[in-house]
């Protein structure tokens, strides 16, 4: 996975991730977005939707298996680590990291308000 500007830089010369992780913006203050979005078949959005369901795994392997696809210069192993890391009960204050709370059947509210910011995301 490369990135590119929205402004055209790096159009010639795609950045890895790690070159652009803590630049912010692109030279040209343009967002870095990736040179091509991977692409989910029917098939592996329906593995995201069943993997474990243990509380406290759901969100780290979600997160691998999506965040792997735009990292490729992270050895996986070691990007597994960095999100094993990061999100934990410690971090976001409950196993889930996004609790989801039922309202009223088919009306559920999700918790995005959990974690070191207290930001909604």
């Amino acid at each position: 996975m490369r990135y590119v500007s929205t402004r055209g830089a790096w159009v010639g010369n795609p950045q890895p991730f790690s070159a652009i992780l803590l630049e912010g913006l692109a030279p040209d203050g343009g967002l870095a977005v990736p040179q091509k979005y991977p692409r989910f078949s029917a098939r592996e959005m329906d593995a995201l939707r069943t993997r474990s369901h243990r509380a406290h795994r759901f969100y780290p392997d979600l997160a691998f298996a999506i965040l792997s696809r735009f990292v490729a210069d992270i050895p996986a192993a070691d990007l597994k680590s960095l999100i094993d890391r990061t999100y934990t009960k410690q971090t976001f204050f409950h196993d889930a990291i996004t609790p989801v709370t039922e309202l009223e059947p088919g009306i559920h509210l999700m918790h995005l308000s959990n974690g070191p910011t207290l930001a909604f995301k």
